[in-house]
């Protein structure tokens, strides 16, 4: 019994010795399950080292540089109600800091009418806002703040080398919610708007980043985190509150329209306003052109010419009256249009009849 006892003893030695050491079991493994017995969830696996993709680190390093230099505007508009009585109504916008003396650019519709604007930095920190010029047919305004100490700024890139598809950032406070940032990319390039105050606003960038109420003038960046374009509108649906929410559709006014307003405002101490003096024109071709005695390539027929403008001087015409409507002036060097043909066949008054005489004797 003795030698048997002995072997039976030695492998129970040997059985715990490799569940000890090959098997790698400890305490703590061993009462695993009676300590997990009770929970009700399972922690979260950790990949160590995974960190984030590259796009990802693109957007937090770009928002981190350019955040700081992104503020929110507040303006004051005094209106009258229906009784005819002063109220106070707030406009909120955004803007970038342009360099570290705290100058701003915005957009003319974010300040346009107010006479108390005041700048809110990243840092919670406002300040009023002098208005040092504007220029309504680019919605562009120029601002300065004086804070006492140099700011972060932005840096200005070019917007005449986008190209649609390329990715770009969208900086801002929309509804008020300050340093927000949406991505998307420029889905078209060359659009036209009408703005707020009636002009068209030419060459925009087209956008699906996200843009709203309270975005206006806020930097549009680039994936190097240079702005190439102001966020100026959207098409949007109607909100709750009644304000227009993004649906996927924006326009960004290109920064190289900015940055040439801001180079004559810097030699000369203001922003011009240029006008040629043509109140609207129309595109023309084929059939209607011909029919005018035009090429029928197409052109632009001019509707109408301010006096003493640009154009009257450069020898541009618009329309003439001709009985009840207007009709074009044609070059002098072509034939003139026979005027007869546009009248259908029946009695003519002797006004028209003697119109068409002298038309003929010419």
């Amino acid at each position: 019994m003795r030698p048997r006892a002995l072997i039976l003893a030695l492998l129970l030695v040997a059985g715990f010795w490799v569940a000890t050491e090959r098997g790698n079991w400890t305490l703590r493994r061993l009462i695993q399950p009676i300590s997990l017995n009770g929970k009700l969830w399972s922690d979260p696996v950790t990949a160590h080292g995974s960190g984030f993709g590259a796009d990802e680190q693109n957007n937090i390093d770009i928002y981190k540089t350019n955040r700081l230099a992104t503020v929110n505007i507040t303006s004051i508009v005094y209106q009258r109600d229906f009784f005819f009585q002063v109220f106070p109504q707030k406009g909120i916008g955004s803007g970038f800091i342009i360099n570290e003396d705290g100058e701003i650019v915005t957009n003319n519709h974010v300040v346009s009418g107010s006479r108390n604007v005041t700048v809110t930095l990243s840092d919670k920190k406002q300040y009023p806002a002098t208005v040092l010029g504007i220029d309504r047919r680019s919605d562009l305004a120029i601002l300065r703040i004086r804070a006492g100490r140099k700011l972060p700024f932005v840096r200005l890139g070019n917007s005449d080398g986008l190209v649609v598809g390329q990715k770009v950032l969208a900086i801002g406070n929309p509804f008020g919610l300050e340093g927000t940032l949406t991505t998307g990319i420029v889905s078209s390039l060359g659009r036209s708007l009408e703005g707020e105050e009636g002009n068209t606003l030419e060459g925009l960038i087209q956008t699906d980043a996200a843009i709203n109420p309270g975005n206006s003038g806020g930097p549009l960046l680039d994936s190097s985190g240079n702005v190439i374009g102001i966020n100026t509108a959207i098409y949007g649906s109607q909100t709750a509150s009644g304000e227009a929410g993004s649906i996927g559709i924006g326009f960004a006014m290109p920064i190289n329209r900015a940055k040439e307003k801001l180079e004559e405002y810097r030699s000369t101490g203001q922003i011009s306003h240029p006008v040629i003096g043509i109140s609207q024109t129309f595109f023309v071709q084929g059939d209607l052109a011909d029919a005018l005695n035009m090429p029928t390539s197409g052109g632009l027929l001019i509707q109408g010419i301010d006096d003493g403008s640009p154009a009257a001087a450069a020898g541009l015409r618009g329309a003439e009256p001709y009985g009840h409507r207007r009709e074009p002036v044609p070059n002098r060097r072509r034939r003139r249009p026979d005027y007869r043909d546009r009248w259908e066949s029946g009695e003519r008054t002797g006004r028209l009849a003697a119109r068409d005489e002298s038309e003929t004797s010419r």
